[in-house]
């Protein structure tokens, strides 16, 4: 699998909850890991919920996210690496993250404090994950000004794309603004079951709105995607060989080509998921 030549910064965002943007956000992170890419997940979320799915800990007395974005402290004191996957690292998120976007206010160049403790972090990295809060206030804005590309998770249900108009506004505005290379790159249909109607209709509608954007794996509806969280892992680790697993793998591999303009061959998709099979056995 191709690695980028600059590090991408991926923001993952929809501040409608419960479409599977965490869960997207440490399984793409964990397989481009797996595929050999060195990667890092910035927790956005005071809920700090892909700290937990990565087996990160993450009380308040932990060196955190907050702690860059307020204290001006330098990134790589924050950052963990990630148990059971070489190259998947974690700047995490603890309790005090709630608060951040009221002490963000008096902050001098307080949109942009994310994108300079990237900058200035010298470890080589292939892509940066960032997970965003279910919100659109100052958090989302660092993240959006500190990346290029927007990947939105869209849930294969009703009301699957409510509140996505104010997101798209916020992506321009942002763009307009503050940061000129900012687009949404990917969207990835999340928890796609094929035995309904209506899980095929709402893909139907993405792939009509949104075109190429829209990658052409998708993740199902999961059990053991649900499960893995609260063993604090991904279900890269948790159940390898799940339908879950591979398709992530598997859209990790799409992502990745889109980063280097190279078009996805569905016709040879069938070896990617052989070669994504005889990896998770490897992990086993």
């Amino acid at each position: 699998m191709p690695r980028p030549e600059q590090t991408r910064v991926i923001v993952v965002a929809n501040q409608k909850g419960g479409v599977g943007k965490t869960t997207t956000t440490v399984n793409l992170a964990a397989s481009l890991a797996l595929h050999g890419s060195r990667v890092l997940v910035v927790d956005l979320d005071p809920q700090g919920n892909a700290s937990t799915a990565l087996g990160i800990d993450h009380h308040a007395e932990v060196p955190s996210i907050y702690d860059v974005l307020i204290e001006s402290r330098p990134l790589a004191e924050v950052v963990q690496p990630v148990p059971d996957v070489e190259g998947l690292f974690c700047a995490p998120a603890t309790i005090d993250l709630a608060g951040a976007e009221i002490e963000l206010v008096s902050l001098v160049a307080r949109e942009s404090r994310l994108l300079r403790a990237i900058q200035a972090y010298e470890q080589p990295l292939d892509y940066i994950l960032i997970d965003c809060p279910p919100s659109l206030g100052l958090l989302t804005v660092n993240a959006m000004v500190a990346g290029a590309e927007v990947l939105i998770p869209i849930q294969c249900e009703y009301y699957a794309l409510e509140g996505l108009g104010q997101l798209l506004r916020n992506v321009d505005l942002v763009r307009g603004h503050l940061n000129p290379a900012l687009h949404v790159s990917t969207i990835l249909l999340t928890m796609y079951d094929g035995r309904t109607r209506l899980a095929s209709q709402v893909a139907d509608e993405v792939r009509t709105h949104f075109g190429n954007e829209v990658l052409r794996t998708s993740i199902p509806r999961s059990v053991r995607i649900s499960e893995a969280p609260s063993y604090g892992q991904t279900v890269l680790t948790y159940d390898p060989g799940s339908s879950g697993a591979l398709s992530y793998l598997e859209a990790a591999r799409e992502l990745a080509l889109k980063g280097v303009d190279v078009s996805y061959d569905a016709t040879r998709a069938h070896i990617g998921a052989q070669n994504n099979r005889n990896m998770v056995e490897g992990i086993q």
